[in-house]
């Protein structure tokens, strides 16, 4: 089985050393490379090009913010997961402006930092779910417009592929659970996000937040 190779960035060590057995703890996963400032963080992802950059945001020399849109211009093709403990919107937006693809509270449980992990290194974008009120707020306005014809401009199924899609599951194991293939997964999204006049997945996470989709996650 071939290894997810993450890299760790954040300047407390002891953090790295958390995370670091957290991650080798797991069968799909692998940490392949540590920097304990965005410099390094930089300079690290250039050399090695990992899947997956878990990053926090305040670090020395470099911030994470700064890392990330660096990283987005010299090696776009290497995802970063943004890892913090500040649950303020600005933050979000800026991180996922940046080019960040998911962002994690460091307060979270370990397990929901594995699941951002497998989702945006499957090609997604992930929110954790505790900042649900804070990214609803930019989107209120736009999902309470589309709220009340939900029903009747979705089929059941455009909604269950969707709401699998918000909570960070890949095309293949949203197929693998409805027993469709993953062509027809791609149909219904596309459909569903047409619908909704939705362009993204932050979009999407966003609008299934406002519906209440991921209450339950």
């Amino acid at each position: 089985m071939t290894k997810l190779r993450i890299m760790l960035a954040d300047d407390h060590e002891t953090v790295r050393e958390g995370l670091k057995l957290l991650v080798n703890a797991q069968e799909d996963m692998e940490v392949v490379c540590e920097a304990s400032d965005g410099l390094e963080a930089v300079a690290g992802a250039q050399r090695l090009l990992p899947d997956l950059l878990v990053m926090d945001i305040s670090m020395p020399k470099l911030n994470g913010l700064k890392a990330t849109a660096k990283l987005r211009e010299v090696c776009p093709q290497v995802r970063v997961l943004t890892l913090s403990r500040h649950a303020d919107d600005g933050y979000i937006r800026e991180l996922l402006r940046a080019g960040a693809c998911g962002y994690v509270l460091k307060q979270s449980a370990s397990s929901e930092l594995i699941h951002a992990i497998r989702a945006v290194a499957s090609g997604g974008k992930y929110i954790d779910p505790k900042l649900a009120a804070k990214v609803v707020d930019t989107y209120s306005g736009r999902a309470g417009a589309l709220r009340g014809d939900l029903k009747g401009s979705l089929s059941e199924r455009e909604s269950e592929v969707l709401r699998f899609i918000a909570l960070g599951h890949s095309n293949k194991e949203i197929a693998a659970r409805l027993g469709l293939s993953v062509k027809t997964i791609e149909v219904h999204k596309a459909n569903a996000m047409r619908k909704l006049n939705l362009t993204s997945r932050i979009d999407l996470v966003r609008f299934a937040m406002f519906q209440g989709w991921l209450q339950d996650n």
